[in-house]
């Protein structure tokens, strides 16, 4: 069967807390596995979690800040160690190279598996182009460069069993006609409709600026820093983070069905203030506050 859903590994920003742990978030997404910027301690996470190295097609860092990066080191190890042996895509933005080599061989070890590595550079850049998803890439505004992700699934046929019943198409005769787009003077749009593909966006350090609210828009699942409250919204600004009311008018505007607010400075001893304020910035959809261990799944389709 299968699973699409976040497993959250880690939530916090800057300095890990007794609570959480640094950034970390592996994206189950049926067969494959993409983990998103592996902070500190992400192996050890890893191991809490049930996730294995083995579970890991890509990895995607945002930026190289060490909160979201300084895992690479013991993960790419880790999968060496293992013998992964389905190729793993690292994708990273091209001006942290020189960063991504020193952690890939910050010490000795043996490889045994081919890690490619694909630099993002330009905005709009598509990643990769598989039968299951594309993978996109939108650049976002923070001190250093830095880039958002997004998982779109190709759209779908949904077929429409009434309308199949007044044409007298059944059996066989079903998937001929799903394949060949038109059967007897019947066409596919005849008896079926569009379904839609399933989205869902990764988004960190960033201010508020169109890369977000691009990845953001029709998202069934976005996963986005809120790193301060309202209070602090200068600070936010300053350091190029976005406050919980501003990544939830991003959702709101985006018509995210599901959003998760994670990556939470260390100032801030009440998570639930960032679901009152997400929810008073009008969010009126599925909202998590994110926990080290959450296990999100990726809504059901409509």
């Amino acid at each position: 069967m299968s699973v699409r859903e976040f497993v959250v590994l880690g939530t916090a920003s800057q300095v890990p807390t007794r609570q959480r742990n640094h950034n970390g978030y592996l994206l189950r997404w049926d067969s494959e596995g993409i983990l998103f910027d592996p902070g500190e301690g992400t192996q050890r996470q890893m191991l809490r979690a049930g996730v294995a190295a083995h579970d890991i097609n890509r990895i995607c860092v945002t930026h190289f800040h060490g909160d979201h990066s300084l895992g690479l080191a013991g993960v790419i190890q880790r999968i060496n160690l293992d013998r992964v042996p389905h190729p793993v895509t690292a994708h990273y933005p091209a001006s942290g190279q020189r960063f991504f080599d020193r952690l890939r061989y910050s010490t000795a070890y043996r490889e045994n598996v081919d890690i490619a590595e694909e630099l993002v550079s330009g905005d709009g850049a598509v990643l990769a182009d598989t039968p299951a998803y594309r993978l996109e890439a939108r650049r976002l505004s923070h001190p250093v460069e830095s880039y958002g992700y997004r998982l779109v699934e190709p759209d779908g046929r949904r077929m429409l069993p009434e309308r199949l019943a007044a044409h007298g198409i059944k059996g066989p005769d079903v998937g001929r006609l799903h394949k060949e787009g038109s059967l007897r003077g019947v066409t596919l749009d005849e008896v079926s409709e569009v379904r839609r593909g399933q989205r869902v966006a990764f988004v960190m350090d960033t201010r508020l600026c169109e890369g977000a609210e691009a990845l953001a828009e029709g998202c069934d699942l976005l996963v986005i820093e809120s790193t301060f409250l309202d209070a602090d919204a200068r600070l936010a600004t300053d350091h190029g983070h976005l406050t919980a009311s501003q990544a939830a008018r991003i959702a709101r505007e985006a018509g995210v069905r599901h959003l998760v607010l994670t990556h939470f400075s260390q100032r801030y001893t009440d998570p639930e203030e960032f679901a009152r304020q997400a929810r008073a910035a009008g969010f009126d959809g599925e909202l998590t506050v994110a926990r080290d261990l959450d296990r999100v799944p990726v809504p059901k389709r409509r």
